[in-house]
């Protein structure tokens, strides 16, 4: 089967995506891909189970890992590879734990594909920071910093105004903001707007944000919701 749509992506991205889904990819993916490599705001409208988390993440998956060829050669370079650049941000703690696993599950599978290949894939860090995670564990992040960030709103907001934790994200590229209609309709939701209008000051670039859910009406307004201003 061709899938013309994942041309583009890594090698081992590739082969993994068309062992693990042989009937190619789905709509809201063929059509998410272009939007997010071209560094557009967008807004994915779809049911469950066609593929939303993965038309955000594999992109950005495809990103990281070509910018990073390589970079294992010398300290400079892991130091130059290291900040944080998508941030996932789920309105549950435990959503946001499931998404950790999903995430890792892929990456594991991706770099499998890549040794068969003989091709070189980065080892990519993921983190979970909720109002859960221990001090060690936020040391810990915070001395070696993930590459993909997995959080909630009042966590992030925590992260933009501490010092420390403001560091490892200037280098934020995207932000991925799921089941938003979850938070667009409330104070929850005013609250992230002013946190993700922090972050664009706080970036050398401001981030592409990427919305998805299955339920969003109407469909405008959320989209102005994620865009801010």
């Amino acid at each position: 089967l061709s899938m013309p749509a994942l041309d583009s992506f890594h090698p081992a991205i590739r082969r993994w995506f068309e062992r693990r889904f042989p009937e190619g990819p789905t709509a809201p993916q063929e059509a998410g891909w272009p939007a997010i490599a071209e560094g557009r705001d967008t807004l994915i409208a779809s049911p469950t189970g066609t593929g939303k988390t993965l038309s955000a993440f594999l992109v950005c998956i495809d990103r990281l890992a070509r910018a990073r060829e390589g970079f294992e050669l010398t300290a400079e370079k892991k130091a130059v590879a290291s900040p944080t650049e998508v941030i996932y941000v789920s309105p549950l703690k435990a959503l946001a734990a499931d998404i950790q696993q999903n995430l890792e599950g892929p990456l594991a599978e991706i770099r499998e594909v890549a040794r068969e290949l003989g091709t070189p894939f980065p080892e990519l860090r993921v983190a979970l920071r909720t109002g859960d995670t221990s001090p060690s564990q936020r040391a810990a992040m915070l001395k070696k910093p993930p590459h993909l960030l997995v959080t909630t709103p009042e966590s992030l907001y925590l992260m933009v105004t501490a010092e420390r934790s403001r560091e490892i994200l200037r280098g934020v590229r995207t932000v991925i903001v799921d089941e938003i209609h979850a938070v667009a309709r409330d104070k929850r939701g005013s609250h992230l707007a002013l946190t993700l209008e922090r972050l664009d000051a706080l970036c050398r670039q401001r981030p592409v944000r990427i919305g998805l859910s299955a339920t969003q009406r109407p469909i405008e307004t959320v989209a102005r919701f994620l865009v801010g201003a």
